[in-house]
């Protein structure tokens, strides 16, 4: 990509009504636009970021069996008042609306209604167990409060997977691959080495649940962990009750603040009972199917990895999901040097090397600063004083000093 043809511009300084740190630097790059307060479109920089977690995720739910889906937003309200879900009281965070006939409907906040409702159509006999399905969707959940930029939004991208089995057994196996999976998740977006499983409550979903908790400054959660132990519980079920189960004592514990970024959930057959998915089993008697919920926030992982890497001049992508592997900068002046800068580009390009090309006529202390703000793991510059040996400097996004690199071996250096 051009950056001269990039629609979006930096800016000089954060918007002073978003106090997010998260939301002030994507903002300030040019990753988001704010349309209202936790609504936020996402533009190329930021869309590049998303899609890249959105592929890391993909791969890793592929690998567990899952098998992609799309599901509708709109949301039935007979279907949830089965379950005893539709009502305000039990479920906060609805959004509701009419259709022109006069039927009320829901915008989803979550989906293991509507599409246990579906898997009726699908499964009938224990030959079609197990099943696991995944989608990437909008949410919409009216949140009371959004003050943590995309971290807590009121609209945000969620992948959720289902899993449907045919006993508590098959449930657990599938479970803890899950847990194995999510672990590779967060560590592949560079967040594993601060990531815990955290036993915490299961909200409007089960009465437990397990989170995957991220340590931020930035987060709105507490949690206490034992880190030799790998052990982390919620402050909303620290009681001598829950140490007991897990084995620890309060005194073994590190108290530290976080932001959930994932969780999972076990309904057991309930929900399937209350939609009646039932199966054939092996005997011909009729059986409830066993239900799993599996979340990941992926615009809030977008958020909390700006938090978690970023410094006083801007963001530090890890290279896993950064929008570019390569920000190519351009301080050529001189015709012929300026076509030997598009030449690399383009040899860049043709290497697979993705590249954020800055060919704009600006002065180069203002590139340097919009390239620290994106944050893009490799910096190249390329100028008629490097040029003079064949040469570019090459510097990490966190490195102090660049070293400079011939021409012909900066795609080996760039790809090591």
């Amino acid at each position: 990509m051009r950056q001269s043809l990039l629609f979006t511009k930096t800016k000089k300084t954060a918007p002073k009504d978003e106090v997010a740190n998260n939301a002030r630097l994507l903002l300030q790059a040019g990753f988001i636009n704010k349309e209202m307060a936790g609504v936020y479109s996402y533009l190329p920089l930021g869309l590049r970021v998303i899609e890249r977690i959105k592929q890391i995720v993909r791969e890793e739910m592929d690998a567990v069996g899952g098998q992609e889906l799309i599901m509708t937003s709109l949301q039935k309200k007979e279907l949830w008042e089965v379950t005893d879900r539709w009502s305000d009281e039990n479920v906060d965070v609805w959004f509701k609306s009419e259709l022109k006939n006069g039927t009320e409907v829901g915008f989803g906040w979550s989906h293991e209604e509507p599409i246990t409702q579906m898997m009726k159509e699908y499964i009938h006999s224990y030959k079609d167990l197990p099943a696991f399905v995944y989608q990437f969707q909008t949410k919409l959940r009216n949140e009371l409060r959004a003050k943590s930029g995309i971290m807590r939004g009121r609209e945000f991208v969620m992948k959720d997977m289902y899993s449907y089995t045919i006993d508590p057994v098959q449930h657990q196996a599938f479970y803890d691959e899950t847990i194995a999976a999510y672990n590779r998740v967060f560590e592949r977006v560079g967040l594993g080495d601060d990531t815990f499983v955290t036993f915490a409550s299961g909200g409007a979903f089960t009465e437990f649940s397990h989170e995957f908790q991220t340590i931020t400054d930035a987060g709105e959660d507490v949690i206490y962990i034992n880190r030799e132990k790998n052990i982390a519980i919620n402050e909303e079920v620290m009681n001598e009750k829950t140490l007991t189960e897990l084995g620890v004592t309060a005194d073994e514990l590190e108290k530290v603040k976080t932001a959930e970024v994932g969780n999972i959930f076990n309904f057991g057959t309930k929900k399937c009972e209350e939609l009646g998915l039932f199966f054939t089993d092996a005997e011909g008697n009729q059986v409830p199917v066993h239900l799993g919920s599996y979340g990941i926030g992926i615009t809030r992982l977008m958020g909390v990895a700006v938090e978690h890497f970023s410094d006083e001049k801007g963001m530090v992508w890890p290279k896993s999901i950064a929008p570019y592997d390569v920000h190519l900068v351009s301080l050529c002046s001189d015709e012929a040097d300026a076509a030997k800068a598009d030449a690399l580009y383009k040899e860049l390009k043709a290497a697979g090397i993705e590249v954020l090309y800055d060919d704009r006529d600006a002065r180069a202390g203002q590139k340097f600063a919009d390239a620290d703000l994106i944050g893009i793991p490799q910096r190249v510059v390329i100028s008629g004083r490097t040029l003079k040996n064949e040469e570019v400097e090459l510097k990490a996004r966190t490195a102090e000093e660049a070293t400079m690199v011939s021409l012909s071996a900066l795609i080996s250096a760039l790809t090591e």
